[in-house]
């Protein structure tokens, strides 16, 4: 069945229109000129160069016939003979069950392989909506990544144009081994950094240096250094144990000491001698004096080292430092405070050069510290290698994007992916399945094409269309067998091709008959097919009258009502058979017809559905053209002359010639709708009229005017409103 017929950028289809159907009988009515032939020629050879931008819908291969003028010229005027039609015999009664059987098969086989395909379509389906929804899902990193900062929107080029797009490039990441260590905030600031206008190399950081590391393990720390111990006061300075205090107070005697004595600076009394100040000093000799001067040198060194240490700023305000400042500044402070604290021990050993004191070594913390910069110099030197090669450096951090986005969108692969294997498995399954029932509708067509090799002939064909020539009162010719697999047409008594010596009606009779046994027959020996769609295209158009409603019957009866021919599609220009060929209850019409009209306007032929109640006869068709100014002017011309004729002539016995002669028409502006409606042969196409003297304004004011003045403005009044 054709579900959908879209015409497109072909004669009168200016524009693309469709007609969309799921009814077996679809009625099509149109004016002449309005597109019926161009659809009924494209149903006839859809490969056709003038319909590259038309098509058809159709759920299956079932071959579509079609009656049209080239099936007539076709068949009639370049062939010399019509060409056979087989209909089944009935002598060979064996041959004619193997047929019925093979048929009954064949028939529930392609109901078979219909069902297999449907369930194929229904999985597509199904598959197709899951697939959608995957799109949907992974349509996000566009929504996310695309517009915004747009900092890593280049990950995303070549693929924002279409969902499926995006999604099958998606699938082709391989899914990480484990979670990307990594985050896209991290990707973000890399990317940034390599594509901003200040993107420029990065000092490393220095280490911290700490000059005085080998003062920290000196021995002398650690010696209790004493004075003189040949001196007299050397025992009592060591039993007292108060040598430093001693020490300071030498400082506090004068270089001369009188024999009466000097005051003690401790007790103020006159008790220090000349002989208790040599005795004091010479227990602070010289190498007691060597090894504090060294103790204070050393002081002076490290408190040096301590002042050349760099602030913590200097490292925090880099910023590769951003991640690691709370490791740097802990272990900066680990470091600085052990330094200071080692500086109090040695101002301690100053003091009290006997007592030792155990300085930390602060090399191990140092070199602590100095890891962490090494780390971020790692980070600097990777960044400044990246810049060197900024491009292959954007295309790694664009592999690390895919690489996040395939970890985070893992469950919505993995259920398509589940999803792809499982709709696969039971395509195949069904693939299988018809694979088999091909072959098996295979070995039956060839069985009944070898049973029909037996039974066909063309004289059934012939008898049935000479007895429709008979019925339909036609008696002057007939069609006779040519040879095994021709025919012609003869006149009554004669043997010689008549075809052309037919009347127009004759010509079309014939050949309908012709068409509707070759939908009924089989065109050759090897035709299988089961069912049919067939397209008839204006049969009555140069037939009487008396025939019009024959031929509706013959087309109700050999199309309509058999179950060979799945659709029917009919397109005609006479209401009246348009009328004849609807059916008329409203269940039966609702659950097997659709009505359509074809309409041209400027701006080209459209294809509408139409109801029942809208149905008209072809007089009120040609008021609905003339009421319409966007109709062609031809078109509205010719059906004010059918307008004219058919009141006046058939309806009122008027003469028109009198009609023509008031003053009223005189006037210069109507003379050329006067020349185009009253010539005497309106039938012989003598008419002529050049459409650029065509005013629509002034036809219709003229054909006002016939009516007003003969006596029937009422009429006219409510004709226009139609």
């Amino acid at each position: 069945m054709i579900t959908e017929i879209r015409m497109d950028a072909v004669a009168s289809f200016k524009h693309a229109t469709s007609l969309e159907t799921d009814k077996k009988i679809n009625l099509v009515y149109g004016l002449n000129g309005t597109g019926k032939s161009t659809i009924s020629n494209f149903l006839y050879e859809p490969d056709a160069p003038d319909f590259i931008s038309c098509s058809k819908v159709t759920a299956d291969t079932t071959p579509v016939l079609v009656y049209n003028q080239n099936f007539i010229k076709d068949n009639f005027f370049i062939a010399d003979n019509l060409k056979g039609i087989f209909s089944l015999a009935k002598e060979n009664k064996e041959a004619e069950q193997k047929i019925a059987e093979g048929t009954k098969k064949q028939i529930e086989l392609e109901q078979s392989l219909q069902s297999k395909r449907s369930d194929k379509e229904k999985i597509n389906q199904a598959f197709l909506n899951q697939k959608q929804q995957a799109m949907e899902e992974v349509w996000d990193i566009k929504k996310t990544y695309a517009g915004g900062d747009r900092v890593l929107e280049y990950c995303l080029k070549g693929l924002m144009g279409k969902k499926e797009t995006l999604f099958e490039h998606l699938l082709t990441i391989p899914k990480p081994t484990s979670e990307p260590t990594r985050g896209i905030q991290d990707l973000r600031k890399d990317v940034d950094a390599l594509k901003g206008d200040d993107s420029n190399p990065l000092q490393l950081l220095s280490k911290i240096e700490f000059q005085a590391h080998h003062i920290e393990s000196d021995k002398i720390f650690g010696t209790a250094i004493l004075g003189n111990s040949d001196s007299e006061v050397a025992l009592l300075i060591e039993q007292l144990g108060n040598a430093d205090w001693v020490k300071q107070g030498v400082d506090f005697l004068p270089n001369e000491v009188s024999d009466a004595g000097v005051q003690c600076p401790f007790c103020q009394e006159m008790t220090i001698t000349k002989k208790f100040v040599e005795g004091v000093r010479f227990y602070f000799d010289e190498s007691y004096q060597k090894q504090l001067d060294t103790l204070i040198s050393m002081q002076k060194k490290y408190q040096i080292a301590i002042e050349s240490l760099p602030e913590i700023s200097a490292f925090l305000d880099h910023p590769f430092a951003e991640k690691h400042k709370d490791t740097l500044s802990s272990k900066y402070k680990l470091l600085v405070t052990t330094i200071r604290n080692n500086a109090g021990y040695i101002g301690e050993k100053i003091r009290s050069p006997k007592a030792p004191v155990a300085l930390t070594d602060t090399s191990s913390f140092a070199a602590d510290f100095n890891l962490e910069i090494s780390a971020i110099n790692k980070a600097i030197n990777e960044y400044n290698q990246k810049l060197q090669n900024r491009d292959a450096s954007l295309t790694n951090l664009k592999g690390e994007f895919w690489l996040i986005m395939r970890w985070q969108y893992n469950q919505t692969v993995s259920r398509f992916e589940q999803d792809l294997q499982a709709t696969n498995q039971k395509l195949k399954s069904l693939d299988i399945e018809i694979v088999k029932i091909n072959s098996e509708l295979g070995k039956i067509k060839e069985q009944i094409t070898e049973a029909q090799k037996q039974t066909v002939n063309v004289e059934a064909a012939v008898d049935a269309i000479n007895a429709g020539l008979l019925d339909l009162g036609i008696a002057d010719f007939s069609v006779k067998k040519h040879s095994n697999s021709l025919y012609r047409v003869v006149r009554a008594g004669g043997d010689k091709d008549a075809f052309q010596s037919l009347s127009e009606g004759e010509k079309m009779m014939i050949s309908f008959l012709y068409f509707c046994e070759l939908c009924k027959g089989k065109s050759s020996v090897d035709d299988t097919h089961t069912q049919r769609i067939v397209v008839i295209d204006d049969p009555i158009s140069s037939l009487s009258h008396i025939f019009v409603f024959n031929v509706g019957r013959l087309i109700r009866t050999v199309f309509f009502n058999d179950e060979r021919f799945c659709q029917v599609i009919v397109l005609t220009h006479s209401l009246y058979f348009f009328y004849e060929l609807t059916e008329t209850n409203h269940d039966r019409r609702k659950e097997n017809q659709k009505l359509f009209r074809l309409t041209k306007t400027s701006s080209g032929s459209v294809i509408q559905e139409m109801k029942y109640e809208e149905i008209q006869n072809d007089y009120q068709a040609y008021w609905s053209v003339i009421n319409d100014h966007s109709q062609p002017p031809a078109l509205i011309a010719n059906c004010m002359r059918n307008i004219i004729e058919y009141f006046f002539n058939f309806v009122r016995k008027k003469d028109l010639n009198n009609v023509f002669q008031m003053p009223e028409l005189q006037d210069a502006k109507y003379q050329a709708f006067c020349r185009y409606i009253n010539r005497e042969s309106h039938s012989l196409g003598q008419n002529i009229i050049d459409m650029k003297e065509f005013d629509y304004s002034t036809f219709k004011d003229g054909l006002r005017l016939i009516f007003e003045q003969t006596g029937y403005p009422d009429h006219y009044k409510a004709m226009s409103k139609l």
